[in-house]
């Protein structure tokens, strides 16, 4: 797969099982929405540059993304990102305002990141996240570029930021913004985990650059 493994140490059983139950619910979602697309598991690799076994193996949960390989799957599927975040309760879901208690959740288990969204669930102008990166998480193996722009701020920790090949290390205080055409990846090499708020402005037309 493309996103690297967490370099944690051993899990228990309920940990395990609840990894597992993540990746069984983002293996449906896509598999839904592929499905509700009319298109193929070859379809889908056509557009995303994907093979087919890697996107039959993350429908069956047998693979876990890194998040380079789901903003392939939402332009793909023709879907904002947001589609793989775990729902919350309805009564708790307002339309300008997110509680810290309902903030929906992206875990990709594999690649060590957790992704919580702070803006509403309707569509606007911008996202605004926050990220946890464990220790040797990663978005991913490959260079990502699409249309918009990203900003963020380091809360704790350490960020290092890949743009156009040249290496960044950013810490605590630390903010940065660029165009995402720019070709861009990000990883945690510290033993540390590091927090992150990070901003992007929806896609317009991408296709799926590497």
């Amino acid at each position: 797969m493309d996103g690297r493994g967490e370099t944690n140490g051993p899990k228990d059983a309920p940990a395990i099982e609840a990894d597992d139950a993540v990746d069984q619910r983002l293996g449906e979602t896509v598999r839904l929405l592929r499905q509700r697309a009319g298109l193929s598991i070859q379809d889908v690799a056509t557009k995303t540059g994907l093979s087919n076994g890697m996107i039959s193996q993350l429908e069956r949960a047998r693979a876990m993304p890194s998040i380079r390989t789901l903003r392939l799957l939402s332009i793909a599927l023709d879907v904002p990102i947001s589609y793989f975040f775990e729902t919350t309760d309805p009564a708790d879901v307002q339309r300008y305002i997110v509680r810290k208690n309902s903030r929906r959740l992206l875990r990709l288990t594999a690649s060590g990141v957790v992704k919580e969204a702070l803006t509403p669930a309707d569509q606007g102008q911008l996202e605004l996240y926050e990220l946890t990166l464990n220790p040797g998480a990663s978005s991913g193996t490959d260079f990502l570029q699409h249309t918009g722009e990203k900003a963020g701020y380091i809360l704790s920790g350490s960020l290092r930021l890949w743009l156009d090949n040249q290496a960044h290390l950013l810490e605590a205080g630390d903010s940065f913004r660029f165009p995402s055409i720019v070709p861009h990846m990000f990883d945690n090499p510290t033993q540390q985990a590091a927090r992150v708020i990070w901003v992007t402005t929806p896609r317009q037309t991408d296709s799926p650059a590497g």
